[in-house]
């Protein structure tokens, strides 16, 4: 349920299917237009038909022998009858399509009707013997559920629709008879068969549905495919603003073409352009910041003075000598920079004392790596160089701090600083203790690789250092 919740809501789907309406109401309103106006056409022109035969044969008609006819069934036999019907059945053999002929006159109730001549064949479940008329004269007939009927006492009219019913397939049309006087005294009907029409109306209206069918399996493929279209683009720029999300402000979206859509792809890589020049901007703004507080760091003690700078140049050979790519090696670079940030919150007495440590001052100093990650994560976003600078003094047998991680859950590059750092305390003169020579240096690494320090890094680091020799 919830997956089709999803389905329903998604635009591909909203997209599909309104296109997909609107081309079926389309091609169904067209159809129903084109399906009416023929059978209007066909209609008008069959009901024009009916009433020009009908009041002709009125011309045949003589209504005063007609009025001569009893309105009983016994009227059957008298000339006035035979001399009529004959004459109906002249105008049926001149009109072939005319299926059924007679003459009615009302009664006194509204809307109710009755035969006069009604020469035509028997109907099935009305057969006669003899060959005996389909209605007497004097048959009632209801005639209040044929409007056009009860206007053939007035003038030629003719059925609206096709009639189906126990008579058949027909439609039919009816014209006044008047007397000498002029005055309306019955009505002659003619039915003409319309199976042609009907089944014309039929195959018309098979072939709308057939067309409205097509018309919506085409509109559901053409909706697929121009909302997967718009979609497609729509979804790379939904995972353009996720990776833009993600801080990756380096990915681009690919969409070509001349519409709204590549527009607006253009613009969003120009955007991420412009958020990745400000945020280098702004991180160079605060390297140097930071940069310029090491400088006052390395400025309260005068034995440390340029000693991120060199560690920063040691832990980029490091890392060049390990493999790792420029952009990795500039982050590193700037790690080894910053590492030591935390210890300007250490007083100049700590930093700057001659004699060995008490504990409490030790504590002090290994809180600098955590203090150095606080100071920079408000402004930094990027986890991998807060790591480096947390991790500088952690220990490969993990018995460094802060956190007493080894092996390689100690992020490579903090490992790569911790070798850096290390050897340039060693060569550097410190307040409490000369520098070393850099061959007791080098023995000291060798020493402490596989303990304190990676074997690969250390490696690394000594074939950075035989070839400056």
């Amino acid at each position: 349920m919830k997956k089709l919740k999803v389905f329903l809501g998604s635009f591909r789907t909203k997209v599909t299917i309104a296109m997909v309406v609107s081309l079926v109401l389309t091609v169904g309103l067209s159809n129903l237009l084109i399906y009416k106006f023929s059978l209007d056409t066909q209609l008008d022109q069959l009901r024009e038909r009916l009433k020009i035969i009908a009041q002709t044969s009125t011309l045949m008609i003589d209504t005063d022998l007609l009025l001569q006819i009893p309105l009983q069934r016994s009227g059957i036999n008298v000339p006035a009858y035979k001399a009529i019907s004959e004459k109906l059945r002249r105008v049926k053999e001149v009109n072939p399509s005319i299926k059924y002929i007679y003459t009615m006159t009302k009664t006194g109730k509204a809307g109710m009707l009755q035969f006069i001549v009604d020469p035509n064949p028997v109907f099935e479940g009305r057969r006669r013997r003899g060959g005996s008329p389909s209605a007497y004269p004097g048959d009632r007939y209801d005639g209040s559920r044929f409007p056009e009927m009860l206007k053939g006492f007035q003038a030629p009219s003719a059925d609206k629709k096709i009639m189906l019913d126990e008579w058949g397939v027909t439609l039919s049309g009816y014209a006044p008879l008047r007397d000498k006087s002029g005055r309306v005294v019955a009505m002659l009907g003619v039915d003409m068969a319309a199976e042609d029409v009907y089944l014309a109306q039929i195959e018309v209206h098979r072939r709308a549905i057939l067309v409205l069918l097509m018309g919506v399996l085409l509109s559901v493929a053409l909706g697929l495919l121009i909302s997967k279209r718009i979609t497609d683009r729509i979804e790379r720029l939904v995972e353009g603003t996720r990776h833009i999300a993600l801080d990756n402000l380096e990915y681009k979206v690919d969409i070509r073409g001349n519409d709204e859509i590549s527009e607006l792809a253009t613009s969003f890589n120009r955007m991420a352009t412009n958020l990745s020049a400000s945020r280098q901007k702004l991180r160079d703004y605060f390297y140097r910041a930071v940069q310029s507080l090491v400088r006052i760091l390395e400025a309260k003690d005068a034995y440390t003075r340029g000693h991120s700078d060199r560690v920063a140049e040691y832990a980029g050979k490091i890392g060049q000598a390990m493999g790792f790519s420029q952009e990795k090696i500039e982050l590193l670079n700037k790690a080894a920079q910053l590492h030591d940030i935390g210890k300007l919150v250490i007083h100049e007495s700590i930093l700057n004392k001659e004699t060995p440590l008490t504990e409490e001052e030790w504590k002090v100093i290994k809180e600098h790596p955590v203090i150095g990650e606080e100071v920079l994560k408000p402004v930094l976003v990027d986890e991998e160089l807060l790591n480096m600078v947390r991790s500088h003094h952690e220990r490969y047998d993990g018995k460094g701090y802060p956190d007493k991680i080894k092996g390689d859950s100690i992020n490579i590059f903090a490992q790569i600083i911790s070798v850096a750092d290390a050897y340039d305390a060693m060569v550097s003169r410190r307040a409490y203790r000369e520098a070393l020579n850099k061959e007791a240096a080098i023995v000291e690494l060798k020493t402490n690789s596989g303990t304190q320090f990676n074997t690969q890094v250390v490696k690394a680091f000594l074939k950075v250092l035989e070839e400056q020799r």
